[in-house]
């Protein structure tokens, strides 16, 4: 170690610290690595870790063994570099994140003849495009509002009709496509809906004025739906005592920290008030408050994505962070202009970060009220995991003899199911190990995109599970991975009058809990809801196989024949684009030409 730091270059860069068992400790950026890498040691009288970094650094730097390192031509490369490894690679003492979602906008582009109103999460191009937002909830419900409310163009294909449709008989739209209204009156219509967005009082008052008309002519379930519309548009209106009455726009993040975990608050100013506002939990264990600057370093990273509409230029935080201007540059260059964080000490910016301070703090009393101990934090207990599960992806395949082979993906987020984030993979592995394999390493390819979880769980044994360990140890990833799996008798899956005895397997243990215990039945809860997820697509899947499989049938194509093209193409998709001569080297031509005129 001593004459590897000895040798560092100074030039920018990051490093990356490992334990004896080549497992990665921490990752850091640096202007200067010699200098950055040696202010964590002491050389003298022996070389030991520098007594006035906090513990946790200290603890890392005990079990350090080994360092790497990686050149790049800048300290703002190196700050990208090194949040995007921290978001893949899952270092053990790195402040971890998953603060990266992108919220809708409004959007408008007024560079068209009769306009339309849309929900976008990226850039648009188009220089007279203009954006509402970010709407961290009641975005979709705001923009059904307005259709239901202004005779708008309801639908893109709309104007390439040249009669008027249903929504012209309705009442809902003046069928530009007729030419029955002008664009100078469309325009008037627009500006209306405009000003409902920003106040939206009487958008509110129309809705409720068309839901008592709805409950007068006995359509209950229109009404209620308008009913509901109108408590989520109040709700956009974020009641607060700051308004600024005047055309200034801010994005403000606030994060605090307890014992166990941090939260990260966001509020978003527009034109003077507080438009929307969003929070997300994150784990602090053994974290101190040295660790607040890598937080928010890693959150306005991740939050400002390059494809973002409607950038504000104006960040607000409650604490001055050590790389801020590092990360103005950074964000420059994705932008290309000049967006600038600042944390005020007197006026209405300070009263913005206390409130967005405030709310955090509200935030963690709220979540450390909210029971004696988490069953997250009783498995980490149990299972000895290296951070608490808050997170969880869990994954089972499905298959009928080898047919409409599949993975699921399904995802368990700080107690409820996160549907969003679940996946569907279409399999090419015809055994139980290669189907795994094959999944997980489709997972791993993408957690550059997606950051990975706390932790793992997989539907089988041990085998799986070190399947599993084998292929993150390859990508150099620091994850838990547990697996499930029923008790065999005489090498079968055991059900004693529907009483599962399930085994949970670790890195270094099994684990026979009782079927009372509450932490078995939260994994099992887990397990079960990806084999559900998974037979789903599975026989989604089988259905469409066999609805295409009875159509070549029907055409007099032999089950012998069907077969032999799925195992040459691997799917009816690729049979379906296949071109004549593609066919024609498999079956006969009599054959190729039925299932070309089957297709057309």
């Amino acid at each position: 170690m001593q004459s590897i730091i000895s040798s560092l270059p100074e030039s920018a860069g990051i490093y990356q610290y490992f334990d004896r068992n080549e497992k990665l400790l921490y990752i850091g950026k640096a202007k200067n690595l010699k200098n950055r890498v040696k202010s964590y040691w002491r050389f003298t009288p022996s070389f030991t870790p520098n007594h006035t970094l906090s513990l946790r650094i200290q603890k890392m730097l005990h079990e350090v063994t080994s360092l790497s390192y990686i050149i790049v031509d800048s300290e703002e490369d190196a700050l990208v570099l090194e949040n995007s490894l921290i978001k893949q690679l899952k270092p053990k003492y790195n402040i971890l994140l998953r603060d990266d979602k992108t919220y809708p906008y409004i959007c408008i582009d007024e560079s068209q003849k009769f306009p339309r109103f849309e929900i976008t999460r990226k850039a648009i191009k188009g220089k007279d495009i203009i954006y509402y937002g970010p709407f961290t909830t009641g975005g979709k419900v705001l923009l059904d509002a307005l259709y239901e409310i202004y005779p708008l163009v309801q639908k893109k294909s709309c104007l390439n009709g040249k009669k008027a449709c249903l929504f012209h008989q309705i009442g809902k739209c003046h069928a530009p496509c007729e030419d029955k209204i002008s664009t100078q009156e469309y325009a008037k219509i627009v500006t209306k809906a405009k000003e409902s967005i920003l106040k939206r009082d009487n958008l509110i008052k129309a809705i409720e004025s068309k839901m008592m008309i709805m409950a007068t002519n006995e359509r209950y379930e229109e009404a209620a739906t308008l009913r509901d519309w109108t408590q989520t548009i109040k709700s956009l209106n974020i009641a607060s005592t700051i308004d600024l009455a005047s055309n200034v726009a801010f994005d403000i993040f606030a994060i605090a920290t307890s014992e166990s975990r941090g939260v990260i608050v966001k509020l978003f100013m527009r034109n003077g008030r507080i438009i929307s506002s969003d929070f997300s939990y994150y784990n602090s264990t053994d974290y101190d408050d040295s660790c607040l600057g890598d937080a928010y370093k890693q959150t306005l990273l991740s939050f400002y994505q390059a494809d973002m509409p409607n950038v504000c230029r104006n960040i607000l935080l409650p604490v001055e962070i050590e790389d801020t201007k590092e990360i103005e540059q950074t964000l420059h260059k994705r932008f290309g202009f000049k967006i600038n964080i600042s944390t005020p000490k007197i006026g209405d910016k300070l009263k913005l970060t206390t409130l967005a301070m405030t709310n955090a703090y509200e935030l963690l009393k709220q979540k450390s009220n909210s029971s004696a101990e988490p069953i997250e934090e009783k498995i980490a207990s149990l299972l000895e995991l290296l951070r608490i599960p808050y997170r969880v992806e869990i994954f089972d395949n499905s298959h009928h003899q080898g047919d409409a082979t599949v993975g699921g993906m399904v995802v368990w987020s700080d107690g409820v199911w996160d549907k969003n984030s679940y996946r569907r993979y279409t399999l090419e592995a015809k055994d139980e190990y290669a189907q795994m394999r094959e999944v997980l390493s489709r997972r791993i390819a993408n957690f550059g995109i997606e950051s990975p979880p706390d932790l793992w769980v997989l539907d089988g044994g041990a085998t799986l599970l070190k399947l599993a360990l084998s292929l993150l140890k390859d990508a150099g990833v620091n994850l838990d991975v547990i697996a499930i799996s029923k008790e065999k008798l005489d090498a079968k899956a055991h059900r004693a009058k529907g009483a599962a005895k399930d085994i949970l397997y670790t890195i270094n243990d099994k684990y026979n809990l009782q079927p009372t215990d509450k932490r078995l039945q939260w994994v099992q809860n887990l397990r079960d809801e990806a084999h559900r997820y998974a037979i789903a697509f599975h026989r989604a899947k089988k259905r469409k196989v066999m609805i295409q499989s009875n159509l070549l049938e029907e055409k007099g194509i032999g089950k012998a024949t069907i077969a032999k093209l799925l195992n040459h193409f691997g799917t009816f998709e690729a049979i379906n684009s296949a071109t004549l001569e593609d066919l024609n080297g498999i079956v006969s031509e009599k054959i190729a030409y039925t299932i070309k005129n089957t297709n057309s």
